[in-house]
């Protein structure tokens, strides 16, 4: 759905981690808009971003594309920031803030050959969460919340 997450530079002692989670999180939102232009993951590398609960919403979105026969052309904006760090828990936490653009973006319907226009309520920007782990020494996305949590 994008080319990857434009983000804010991590500053601070745990800019590296911070850098690390921008970097999961954007290999996994690249990855996904791979999937969403063929209405399937086959051929993508989601399973090494995303863990179980996160690839699931993603292949829930899948199914739903590939069943009404569409798939996305264009793509979506990212502009992610890492918005709490948890370096001291036993599975070191982050919470990410991702505000989405959906300018550039459609639904295609392959059958009938058009566009299907976004609903007329849908906000062209706004704010998204994501959580992620780290597992065996890398970030992996846990949850994505795109239910729109405000303009940004």
């Amino acid at each position: 759905m994008s080319t990857g997450p434009a983000s804010t530079p991590p500053a601070g002692p745990e800019a590296k981690e911070e850098a690390a989670v921008l970097a999961a999180y954007g290999g996994m939102t690249a990855e996904q808009a791979k999937a969403y232009r063929q209405a399937s993951e086959k051929g993508t590398a989601l399973e090494r971003y995303a863990t179980l609960d996160a690839l699931g919403q993603i292949r829930n979105d899948l199914t739903r594309l590939k069943k009404s026969g569409a798939i996305v052309r264009g793509g979506i904006g990212h502009h992610a920031q890492v918005t709490a760090l948890d370096m001291t828990a036993k599975t070191p936490k982050a919470s990410l803030s991702d505000c989405i653009d959906l300018s550039k973006y459609e639904t295609y319907d392959t059958k009938a050959k058009k566009v299907i226009p976004l609903p007329t309520a849908q906000p062209l920007r706004y704010r998204a969460t994501a959580t992620a782990e780290r597992w065996d020494g890398r970030w992996m996305v846990t949850d994505i919340n795109t239910q729109g949590g405000g303009s940004c």
